[in-house]
């Protein structure tokens, strides 16, 4: 993954990103409008495995979601982000993804 990817990835769950899960297994969400499909197809091309659900059409609105679990976000993902300075750039956000992984023993 390059820098510029990697720089994507943060920023992207910094601003839309959601973490936690279903109770039995943690997740990363992104739930965004459907222009901006081609988002998530870089999400789809940089993380292999990850997955892609919608268009949904829920209150007038239109919208994607990506999601990644498993071990993808074990293996590859949690590795990723715990080696990018969230912390330095947003502390509510890293708050919230310490607490997924403390609530499932990532």
């Amino acid at each position: 993954m390059t820098p510029f990817d990697q720089g994507l990835l943060l920023g992207i769950l910094i601003g839309e990103g959601h973490f936690g899960g279903d109770g039995k297994q943690p997740q990363i969400t992104l739930r965004m409008h459907t222009r901006h499909l081609r988002l998530f197809e870089t999400m789809l091309r940089l993380f292999p495995g990850s997955k892609l659900y919608g268009p949904y059409e829920h209150g007038g609105r239109s919208y994607y979601q990506w999601m990644v679990r498993g071990a993808l976000l074990r293996e590859q993902v949690i590795p990723l982000l715990d080696a990018l300075p969230m912390l330095e750039i947003d502390d509510h956000v890293y708050g919230r993804y310490v607490e997924m992984k403390t609530r499932y023993n990532l």
